[in-house]
């Protein structure tokens, strides 16, 4: 018996075994559509849930840990800040991974109707800041591991990373960001996925991340709240303006 092949769904021509055991068939259909599920629209709204609540415990432990004061070097020999730096560090990694996974879903739903100009400033701002983020855990997080070992590093040192590190999250991240949250929206308005109120809030955002003085704690915390916005009108909407649209077309 010819097997037809099914749209969306990748496998080959072998069967199920007779004892009932899956065969490469249904392994193949498994597959498809597991990889189809994670194409959908939940699956962004879920994977920027997820980036948005992290990246605020994240930030927030920070902004706890660092001092308010002039001498950013005092944090390092707080046992308590040192912990809770720890915390905000260990998060970071999956607070990166739902993001960019949250990247590539959008993508993935807009396919050929991606803009290239759109595209590369989409993807590249995204990256960018990811990799800020990473950087700057990264240097705190040296300084961490140098204060509990036997050679810590000297005060200049923690001021020079701290700094830096506050610098490229604060400063540097929140502007890539801001064009982050400008191209989501103008994509959303192009491609009627976005609703209109969200385009204003995003406009808005936007315009605050990019004219927003660095080590502003506000300002950092605005760009996960509208990836939460967003997200959570993804889940409620469930694609179907993005799927009304494919119709019509």
């Amino acid at each position: 018996m010819r097997l037809r092949s099914v749209p969306g769904l990748r496998y080959n021509r072998r069967v199920s075994h007779q004892d009932g055991t899956p065969g490469d068939l249904d392994d193949g259909l498994l597959t498809g559509a597991v990889a189809d599920e994670l194409r959908t629209p939940r699956a962004a709204g879920v994977a920027g849930v997820i980036f948005a609540v992290v990246i605020i415990a994240v930030e927030i432990l920070i902004h706890q840990a660092l001092p308010n004061d002039a001498d950013q070097a005092s944090w390092i020999t707080d046992a308590e800040r040192r912990r809770q730096m720890t915390w905000a560090l260990t998060l970071v990694p999956y607070a990166g991974i739902a993001f960019l996974w949250f990247i590539g879903v959008i993508r993935a739903r807009l396919g050929s109707r991606e803009d290239k100009l759109f595209a590369t400033t989409f993807l590249g701002s995204g990256l960018l800041f990811v990799a800020m983020l990473f950087v700057s855990a990264a240097a705190l997080g040296a300084l961490i591991t140098l204060q509990e070992g036997p050679h810590a590093a000297t005060v200049d040192e923690v001021r020079l990373f701290s700094a830096t590190s506050m610098a490229l999250l604060t400063t540097f991240g929140i502007r890539m960001a801001a064009v982050f949250t400008l191209v989501v929206t103008n994509l959303g308005r192009r491609t009627r996925i976005v609703p209109g109120w969200l385009q204003v809030v995003g406009y808005a955002a936007a315009l605050v991340l990019l004219l927003a003085p660095p080590r502003t704690f506000w300002a950092v915390i605005l760009f996960p709240l509208w990836v939460l916005l967003i997200s959570a009108q993804i889940l409620v909407s469930g694609g179907r303006a993005e799927t009304a649209h494919e119709q019509q077309t």
